[in-house]
């Protein structure tokens, strides 16, 4: 019996609003679709298909939202790590044309759900600054920027000076502005998600790993501790905690640790000082920082840390010490929190949909733009799964392509990160 694991140490455990319940299963079932994984793309898909009259039952291995879906920087982040002409390049036109429309769309996607249903999770949609602190990245976020603009996006290009009004900081010498994205509470969004997928009709269950999956006949068989569910088509939806359920598919990516420390709450002068509009904010450099000022005044700051769990402030101290560095207003603040989760990384950096077999779909890689993403996946997939290959979506479903010397990726990882550390540093 796979024994319960508690939430991370993290704020939003200590702050997001009451689970739904979610029982083990204990009963043999047969569904129609069998989901395996609650994250937000399990349970975005979940919500889709029951809006849509379709039997979807969700399979999680401890609770909803207890990964990197409850664990993240809370931002709503629109289009993919590659830049809109590139992804037209490397996939054509119409499908390169759609995929921009949907990744760009996805912020506005998840809060008009979060609005439609109510879900009680901090939602804000002050939009996303991309920023660089080096010339050259600055020279690439302009032309992400033209590239956008030129599309009809509501994007534009920030400088120096007006970047200094809207972070408080003289860091930064250029930005991209995103006025789509937002960001919100992750853990009371996830269990915002479960409620309402369960209030249209989903099954979810919690402490309910999936243990086997074969073929049983024609419908797909998945073994839990408990009970044992047939189900006529299956998604895989496990992402950095995807293991060998799948032959291979856990070596189509890496799972990377993304760190997060938070403040006590901010004097109302010193959170101003920092970000008075409440946008959210990545930094373009080797090793990405990530931050945004909370509903109750807490700077929360994220990055690259230990390829390990950790559970303290303590683990991640560059990133505090960044953050004195950037506000010195902040020296001697208290930081009460330290935690992190697993989220998945691809070799090309696009998310991966595979349909390795009949009546089996597969979702993962979202390359640290899983909330607005996932959750847009969400609708998508529901999309494939009723209808089938004939039903097109707006990502390209590609084969399981394991990395090569997959087994090396912790010390991989850890090198990429200290490199990119002293790189960011030197300004090179």
């Amino acid at each position: 019996m796979t024994a319960r694991l508690p939430l991370p140490p993290s704020l939003y455990a200590d702050t997001a609003v009451a689970p739904v319940a979610t029982p083990p299963l204990d009963t043999d079932k047969n569904v129609s679709i069998a989901i395996v994984g609650g994250g937000y793309t399990g349970l975005s898909t979940a919500l889709h298909l029951a809006e849509q009259g379709v039997e979807a039952l969700v399979l999680e291995a401890q609770e909803p939202g207890w990964g990197a879906s409850g664990n993240n920087g809370g931002h709503t982040n629109p289009g993919l790590k590659h830049d809109p002409d590139q992804i037209e390049a490397d996939f054509g036109t119409e499908l390169g044309r759609r995929m921009i429309e949907f990744s760009y769309g996805t912020p506005n996607f998840t809060h008009d759900l979060i609005r439609r249903y109510q879900i009680p999770c901090e939602a804000r949609q002050n939009g996303t600054l991309r920023v660089a602190y080096h010339e050259a990245s600055a020279a690439a976020i302009k032309a992400t920027a033209d590239q956008c603009i030129r599309r009809g996006m509501p994007v534009s290009y920030l400088n120096r000076e007006q970047l200094r009004e809207m972070t408080g900081t003289d860091r930064y010498i250029g930005a991209m502005l995103d006025r789509r994205g937002g960001d919100l509470h992750p853990l009371s969004y996830a269990r915002g998600l479960a409620r309402a997928a369960i209030s249209a009709g989903a099954k979810v269950h919690g402490e309910t790993p999936a243990l086997s999956l074969r073929r049983d006949g024609t419908r797909w068989r998945i073994e839990t501790p408990r009970a044992v569910v047939h189900a006529d088509k299956v998604l895989l939806a496990t992402n950095g905690f995807t293991d060998d359920l799948w032959p291979a598919l856990r070596r189509t990516i890496v799972p990377v640790f993304s760190s997060i420390v938070a403040t006590a709450p901010l004097s109302d002068d010193v959170a101003r000082s920092i970000m008075p509009t409440r946008p959210v904010l990545y930094e373009s450099g080797h090793i990405t920082v990530y931050y945004r000022i909370d509903q109750s005044n807490r700077l929360l700051m994220g990055g690259r840390g230990p390829m390990r769990w950790i559970n303290s402030p303590g683990d991640v101290a560059y990133l505090m010490r960044y953050a004195e560095r950037l506000w010195p207003q902040l020296k001697g603040v208290a930081w009460t929190h330290g935690w992190n989760s697993r989220l998945a990384i691809t070799k090309d950096h696009y998310p991966h949909v595979h349909e390795p077999a009949e009546n089996i779909l597969i979702s993962l890689g979202c390359n640290g733009r899983g909330v607005a993403l996932s959750t847009a996946m969400g609708a998508q997939l529901a999309r494939r799964l009723i209808g089938g290959a004939k039903a097109e979506i707006d990502m390209p479903v590609t084969g399981i392509k394991p990395i090569p010397m997959h087994a090396f990726w912790p010390v991989g990882v850890t090198t990429a990160v200290i490199a990119g550390r002293v790189r960011d540093r030197l300004g090179i």
